[in-house]
This record gives C-alpha cells, sequence and structure tokens, in this order.
C-alpha cells in the first residue's frame, strides 16, 4: 500500500511514517517509479509505536520490542520485562511529582503566612531563606 493509504488506515501524518521509515521502526519497499510501498503490518505495527509512546515508551525501548526480521510477533517474556520496568519508572516518576507538587504547596503556604504590613520584597526574602533552610545539607 501506498504511504496515502496508510496514513489514512493508520491515523498518522504522513511525515509521521516517513519519520518512523527513517528511524528504522517500519520497512517499506521502493517501487520502480519511487514511491514506497508498504506491508499490510505496517498498520499494526504504527498501532503498537502509538500505543507504546502514549505509554512512555521512547523510540529505542520500542525498537526493540517490535518484530525483528522474519519474526512474527513480539517476545513475551522481554515485552513483560519492558512493561513491567516502564511501570516502575512511572511510579518513580510519580513520587518525584507528589515531592514536587509537596514543595510548591509548602512555598504557596508560606507565601500566603506573609505577617500583616510586610513589604513583597521582604516576604520574597522570608520565603527564600525558609525554602535555603528547607533544602537537605551536603
Amino acid at each position: 500500500m501506498k504511504i496515502g493509504e496508510l496514513a489514512v488506515r493508520s491515523g498518522l501524518a504522513a511525515s509521521r511514517i516517513r519519520f518512523y521509515e527513517a528511524s528504522g521502526l517500519i520497512n517499506a519497499q521502493r517501487q520502480a517509479n519511487g514511491y514506497r510501498s508498504y506491508p499490510e503490518q505496517a498498520v499494526q505495527t504504527l498501532g503498537i509505536i502509538s500505543c507504546a509512546q502514549q505509554a512512555g515508551f521512547s523510540l529505542d525501548e520500542i525498537r526493540r520490542l517490535l518484530p525483528q526480521g522474519d519474526s512474527q510477533g513480539l517476545e513475551h517474556d522481554e515485552l513483560l520485562a519492558s512493561l513491567q520496568r516502564k511501570i516502575g519508572e512511572i511510579e518513580l516518576m510519580q513520587q518525584r511529582l507528589a515531592q514536587n507538587k509537596a514543595q510548591l504547596l509548602a512555598i504557596i503556604a508560606t507565601i500566603e503566612s506573609k505577617p500583616e504590613g510586610m513589604a513583597c520584597s521582604e516576604n520574597a526574602g522570608r520565603v527564600l531563606a525558609n525554602m535555603r533552610d528547607a533544602q537537605p545539607r551536603q
């Protein structure tokens, strides 16, 4: 199939498909007239790539998971291990985000608890001093 049909069937722009081809994620055969011809499986492969990117996988990670050459499918154990690793990465990211959120909420509370009559510039100095004091010592 030509790139236009693949774009319609996959829901991806032709430029995105060419990018994936240049990245080695999908293959196309060049016809005598120079047009790209994609195999039927390219629709499924592009779907896998899109889902994997939405789940947070990098193109390098996706490349390692996609079937290579004559292989008909993803390696089951490798796929499960990669998905479990990605869940671990997401959980670590969630912990870091929760810590960042708590720090920002503490800063907001410090700003909002400005003593009455204190100038904004003086309050800014107070907030920065509190932030420095809260930093772990090295």
